[in-house]
């Protein structure tokens, strides 16, 4: 039987009517949800989803061995995809979607999202592309640099928010984690569910379910998949926590504990 947590703080109305606003300037919204170590195994059970059909991925994150691209909101990463191509992403957050330039809006690969878990919300610009002058496997073995990895254009996007005087090449390798990762739609639920798990240095490991919706329907859906979760005994269990987050502060310890 699944254990009942205290329930999430309610937001306040200055914070919905904040959050819709955000949703309503985004090009999406995603859906969250972290479930404890102590319950995932169960979790993929109820689900109904085969382990063995996951994607292997490692994913590899930059940054300074304090952070300093994180706490400006700069999250740098590439990631080694199995059977694909390797991808990567300059994303900054938080943003307001009607601050940022139409001109931006308008490149391809530039994408306005909001990620919504239990008690927590937060609205990213994030800016896609395909490593094609460099492999992630060849920067982290150092045979090329950085900035091989990004196109001008994130490489631009980079520049202009990033903290001053830190260029790409010269960021620390943060990783990588290996990822696995699963998707499909479990029987009772319409909508496809992607499942992934992160394997931390540590031993430690994260569970984080997730579905993407329009805005328009972003509370229509979230009252649907709690629903279809709390029937398979899925149910918030202590506080969630966000996959960057993790990985960043786990990286940044063991890197600032060497000196």
């Amino acid at each position: 039987m699944t254990t009942r947590a205290p329930k999430a703080p309610a937001f306040t109305d200055d914070e919905l009517l904040d959050m819709l606003a955000l949703m309503g300037g985004s090009d999406s919204v995603e859906l969250k949800l972290t479930v404890p170590e102590g319950h995932q195994r169960s979790a993929l059970e109820a689900l109904g989803l085969d382990p063995l059909e996951a994607q292997v991925r490692l994913v590899h994150f930059y940054d300074t061995p304090d952070l300093k691209l994180n706490k400006a909101g700069v999250v740098v990463r590439a990631r080694r995809v199995q059977g694909r191509g390797d991808d990567t992403v300059v994303k900054l957050r938080p943003v307001v979607p009607s601050e940022l330039p139409d001109d931006l809006r308008e490149q391809p690969g530039f994408f306005v999202e909001v990620d919504a878990m239990p008690g927590k919300y937060v609205c990213s610009a994030s800016l896609k592309g395909v490593a094609r002058r460099a492999t992630v496997r060849e920067v982290a073995q150092g045979a090329k640099p950085i900035r091989k990895l990004f196109g001008k254009e994130q490489r631009a996007f980079y520049a202009e928010h990033a903290p001053a005087g830190i260029p790409l090449d010269e960021l620390t390798l943060l990783g990588p984690i290996f990822v696995l990762k699963m998707k499909g739609t479990p029987v009772g639920f319409a909508r496809k569910l992607v499942v992934e798990a992160w394997l931390f240095p540590d031993g430690s490991r994260t569970l984080e379910l997730s579905t993407k919706c329009a805005p328009g329907e972003a509370f229509d859906v979230a009252a649907h998949a709690r629903a279809f979760l709390s029937e398979r005994g899925i149910r918030r269990v202590g506080g969630q926590t966000t996959k960057t987050a993790k990985a960043l502060g786990l990286f940044s310890k063991e890197l600032t504990g060497r000196r």
